[in-house]
């Protein structure tokens, strides 16, 4: 089982070159992926206000390469105003899952209200908990979960007034390893490639891979690099046993949730 993370370099409001640019950063995987595999694309992918066009193209992804895809987000028309959204979707191009941004940032509370759907639902077997981009830094949505997650998954498109990204990744960096030691959870985070074309401000290209079961501070968190994907393997007997281990210590949180 796999764990595909995508940072490719996008455009705001341009749906076809970020849709292409998406397509191009899978493409050496085609053929290769499989029905336990999982994709994860960045936080608005583009398709403003259209969302018959957002979910053919991540279904028709899922198809298109016979894998999981959690297709990051895009603005939605939602009663008076839209909603940073998102779906998932398995092999065969069905939804599993959908997700909104609880906690719009920034300028971007102009042109979203808040969304009301927490990312929780199961692909290939895993208890996924999806949170949109700034979301993932607020622990109570973590507290809202009804069941304890296998994976945290981010769809992100991290904004920096820095005139560098390193100040940015490794804030996301240490978030990610904390939240995958506290939760006993890996977790994913897709991101805009830096630096990709903003209206005021540069992406950071923060994603990467928290695993908590190693024991290497080196592979505790593994960035994306400048590549526009990278894949990471999902090992559920290492979790397990990880988690077992934390729970004989007493230093696992997990009140509330089912055994896992």
């Amino acid at each position: 089982m796999r764990l595909i993370l995508t940072q490719p370099q996008l455009k705001a409001f341009d749906t076809r070159h970020s849709a292409d640019a998406i397509h191009a950063a899978l493409l050496p995987l085609h053929g290769a992926l499989g029905d336990e595999d999982i994709v994860v694309l960045p936080e608005h992918i583009a398709f403003d206000g259209d969302a018959a066009g957002y979910m053919s193209f991540v279904s028709g992804l899922a198809r298109e390469f016979g894998c999981n895809i959690v297709g990051g987000s895009h603005h939605e028309a939602r009663g008076e105003g839209r909603v940073n959204t998102g779906i998932a979707v398995t092999p065969d191009g069905a939804t599993a899952g959908r997700y909104d941004k609880l906690r719009p940032y920034a300028d971007e509370r102009a042109r979203v209200r808040p969304g009301v759907i927490l990312g929780e639902f199961e692909l290939a077997g895993l208890r996924i908990l999806t949170l949109v981009c700034a979301d993932f830094w607020f622990s109570d949505l973590f507290a809202r979960a009804t069941v304890l997650p296998d994976l945290v998954l981010v769809p992100a498109l991290s904004v920096t007034r820095k005139s560098a990204p390193d100040y940015s990744r490794d804030l996301w960096r240490h978030l990610a390893v904390t939240r995958a030691y506290e939760f006993g959870v890996y977790v994913g985070i897709s991101d805009w490639g830096h630096p990709s074309q903003l209206p005021s401000l540069f992406a950071s290209g923060v994603g990467g891979f928290a695993d908590p079961t190693g024991l290497d501070p080196n592979t505790f968190f593994t960035p994306i690099g400048e590549a526009p994907m990278a894949s990471f393997v999902l090992d559920r007997s290492a979790l397990d046993a990880f988690r077992e281990d934390r729970r004989k210590r007493g230093f696992f949180w997990n009140v509330g949730h089912p055994e896992r």
